[in-house]
């Protein structure tokens, strides 16, 4: 098999199963899938179509493929994912990281901007409330310093908060892969059932909490995607079972409050909410007594993130 029939074969099985899949790309998934396979990139696969596979390589191929047919995502399958420009390790224990929520980090981005256009010499306390496999707060951080927004002298204390062990290991590792020894001494872990076990005050708090209704999350899953039901579902009580609520707002009724005490004076909260609970969790914002709130859009002009301070 030559990479231009690994492609067509790719695209054609893919294409014929998106009612399982749910893809709207299968050449694009192919390709990436091939591109992990033979640890090249697009390029390579577009001016070198007559080289032949090996009969490993195609073996591995035909079965990513398969597996995507049972509607595995393509990034559980590579075990990586890009968010904001920088690769992450994925796994079934963590959300695959979207695109839309690039709009949260560059919201904490310019929180972060003006704060040390205030004080430039300041150095910043984060938090990243539900990291998953760290993508929102790392991202910032990396770009931060990548943008010479911060340097060694100010770069931030970041906590990055889940309540699921298997998500602070991934989380590690994408620290460990994105910044030199000197820096994660100021990048922190926290296992937490939300803040129950995280002291102190932040000045940015970022967060992209479960805020999907029940019933959705269970529609969501039929098809095999193996996300972690505990990173979408909003309908759960502080004890982690199923809340009377049907609207997904269970979990961010009581984040809110908790987050607005554990805010310094001025400070910032940002939080995805999407489209389905994005206004709402404005309204918890200024009934928690946040101040000048407001909602982001996202790339595809649908309300995504709320944001509001603290006095």
């Amino acid at each position: 098999m030559t990479i231009f029939q690994a492609r067509q074969y790719g695209t054609k099985t893919l294409d014929a199963n998106k009612s399982i899949t749910r893809s709207s790309s299968p050449a694009l998934d192919a390709d990436v899938l091939l591109q992990f396979v033979l640890q090249k990139d697009k390029t390579f696969l577009l001016f070198n179509k007559d080289t032949l596979l090996t009969e490993e390589q195609q073996a591995l191929y035909e079965n990513c493929i398969q597996t995507r047919n049972t509607g595995l995502p393509v990034a559980y399958i590579t075990g990586t994912k890009e968010f904001f420009g920088y690769d992450f390790i994925v796994t079934p224990s963590v959300l695959i990281p979207k695109p839309d929520t690039e709009v949260l980090a560059e919201q904490t981005l310019a929180a972060m901007e003006q704060k040390l256009n205030a004080h430039p010499k300041q150095a910043l306390t984060l938090c990243d409330m539900c990291t998953g496999s760290g993508c929102v707060g790392l991202s910032v951080l990396r770009s931060a310093l990548d943008t010479h927004l911060v340097s060694k002298e100010t770069f931030p204390l970041l906590t990055l908060v889940d309540i699921s062990s298997q998500a602070l290991e991934i989380a590690r590792k994408n620290r460990d892969r994105l910044f030199p020894e000197q820096y994660r001494q100021n990048i922190r872990f926290a296992q937490s059932n939300l803040f129950l076990s995280v002291p102190g005050t932040f000045d940015i708090i970022m967060a992209n909490p479960p805020y999907i209704p029940k019933a959705e999350v269970l529609e969501l899953l039929k098809d095999g995607r193996a996300e972690p039901a505990l990173a979408l579902d909003g309908d759960v009580t502080l004890s982690g079972e199923s809340s009377r609520t049907t609207d997904g707002l269970a979990l961010m009724r009581n984040f809110i409050p908790q987050a607005k005490e554990h805010l310094n004076s001025q400070g910032n909260l940002l939080v995805e909410a999407g489209e389905y609970n994005v206004q709402m969790t404005e309204y918890l914002m200024k009934d928690a007594g946040l101040h000048a709130t407001h909602i982001v859009k996202d790339y595809a002009g649908d309300l995504r993130c709320a944001c509001g301070t603290k006095a």
